[in-house]
């Protein structure tokens, strides 16, 4: 076991030795000193792991030390023990970054506790951490195989998120496989429940079921209206409920998390149809039949999210709404800045929609650019880029002048994302889409067990291009490749974030609503 090395400055630092006693018996090694200048001597010539600093001593104050200390020895942590409780003085020590603040007269345990939680506490929540899942590992395995309704499968997949964020904070990672096997196997089984359940979901309007992404407009945006103050929808595209969890924290600072859910997004899982059903409150083989000129099928090369704007206003006629309405697709750092610089003017509106696509950017260009590949190789770095982003963000930006209105705010997404590793190999026809977690097209070939198949895509709400038209989803973490080229392919796109399958990751998104604080 590692000795730390503890500096502790106290003008009347004989009368500590039963506490510096104490401490040696637990196996630190304590230099004691007289004065701050004694202090800084010291720490010009050896080297530490904490220091004790007494606030009221002579000559320099511990203060002053302090500060000398942070500014030639910033990561050093120190802390600030004093007999006095004065505010201004805990306001100074904080604002230098102390550590910890004890007040006298000290004891022993509390020292002890102090320099556990600076100097030990990685390693203590690691194992704890790691523990805490192991005790959970078991059930959780039995959820895995017993679940068989969506709200069950809600839950595991949050506390799955719960675990990876947890082991991902501790420096012992030994975990994290075990973590991913039952998460790859969870998928597996979750896949098999979707299958089973998800043409239920769509056509009988009897069936117990989720939110779906055709419906939380209705059910979870629109009753908002009631309150007679402005609603902003935030949708993040491609925004993983891991990725809404690190960046909650940010956001709990602004606002108050007034209801945390989700819903399950429909097939495919991808912008095309999940994001215009969202806007539209209608599955896309009703879009394309009660708004034609507003739904671009696969066959067309134009993009297929032009009309969300003109399918929100449809919506709000369908649910007899007249109300004012603004949409705002942000893409670019400049449509960003126009977005905050004219705020105010959109308090006019009782329902604001905004798109921000950074994140569906993000996996993109991670996918085609090494460097961003090697920015984010896995989950958590990807997690990590995700809130660099969102710190430095005109979504932050928006959030903070958001937070002194008196408004609503829902955020939510279209979608979520998977880390693809398996291929399978698929053929099918010039035409079918280049997508690599679902396919549309005629004579669609492919080993049946990796895929969620339909050959009767309005069973499932989805248009067809032409009448032999058929729908392969991929499940779990598998990707599409035509045996053309195979192994090039495959290794061009393996450990890529794709989406348009079934995943709990692509599947289950976050739908949260904020309160101004």
């Amino acid at each position: 076991m590692q000795k730390y090395r503890i500096l502790w400055a106290d003008d009347e630092i004989d009368l500590l030795k039963p506490h510096i006693l104490f401490l040696s018996n637990k196996g630190f090694e304590v230099t004691p000193v007289n004065s701050g200048a004694d202090a800084l001597e010291e720490i010009d010539h050896q080297t530490f792991d904490i220091v004790f600093l007494d606030e009221n001593m002579p000559g320099m104050t511990g203060l002053e030390t302090l500060n000398y200390i942070k500014s030639t020895h910033p990561n050093l942590p120190v802390v600030m023990i004093t007999k006095s409780e004065e505010e201004h003085i805990m306001e100074e020590a904080i604002g230098a970054k102390i550590a910890d603040y004890l007040i006298k007269p000290l004891n022993p345990n509390q020292i002890l506790l102090s320099v556990k939680k600076i100097l030990d506490n990685k390693r203590i929540v690691s194992e704890h951490t790691n523990q805490g899942y192991l005790q959970e590992f078991q059930k959780l395995s039995m959820d895995v195989q017993d679940l068989e309704d969506f709200e069950g499968w809600a839950e595991l997949y949050r506390k799955l998120v719960y675990w990876d964020l947890e082991i991902d904070d501790t420096d012992d990672k030994s975990m994290l496989e075990v973590l991913n096997n039952q998460r790859s196997e969870a998928n597996q089984r979750f896949s098999d429940f979707l299958e089973e359940n998800y043409k239920d979901w769509i056509t009988d309007p009897d069936v117990d079921r989720p939110l779906m992404s055709h419906q939380v407009l209705k059910k979870k945006v629109f009753p908002l209206l009631k309150q007679e103050k402005p609603v902003f929808l935030i949708v993040i595209d491609n925004l993983r409920y891991d990725q809404w969890e690190i960046l909650q924290p940010e956001i709990a600072e602004l606002f108050d998390v007034s209801n945390k859910e989700y819903y399950y997004s429909i097939l495919p899982t991808t912008t095309a149809y999940a994001r215009n059903a969202l806007f539209a409150g209608m599955m896309p083989l009703d879009i394309s039949k009660n708004h034609p000129k507003l739904w671009v099928g696969e066959d067309v090369e134009e993009g297929k999210n032009l009309h969300e704007s003109k399918l929100l206003g449809e919506n709000l006629k369908k649910e007899r709404l007249d109300v004012k309405y603004s949409y705002h697709k942000i893409v670019k750092m400049q449509d960003g800045k126009n977005l905050v610089d004219g705020a105010k003017n959109l308090l006019k509106n009782q329902l604001n929609a905004i798109v921000f696509n950074f994140v569906d950017m993000l996996s993109h260009a991670r996918t085609d650019m090494q460097m961003i590949r090697e920015l984010a190789p896995d989950e958590s770095a990807y997690r990590s880029l995700t809130r660099s982003w969102f710190n430095h963000s005109s979504l932050y930006d928006l959030l903070k002048f958001l937070s002194e209105q008196d408004v609503k705010v829902v955020v939510t997404t279209d979608h979520g994302t998977i880390r693809v590793k398996k291929p399978c190999k698929i053929i099918g026809d010039r035409n079918t889409n280049t997508n690599l977690r679902y396919k549309a097209g005629k004579n669609l070939a492919f080993d049946e067990g990796d895929v969620f198949f339909t050959r009767n895509p309005e069973e499932l709400r989805l248009p067809k291009v032409n009448v032999s038209t058929s729908f392969a989803f991929a499940r779990e973490d598998f990707f599409f490749a035509y045996p053309n080229n195979f192994n090039h392919y495959v290794n061009f796109y393996r450990d890529t974030f794709q989406h348009g399958g079934v995943s709990m990751e692509e599947v289950i998104v976050p739908l949260v609503e904020l309160s101004p604080k």
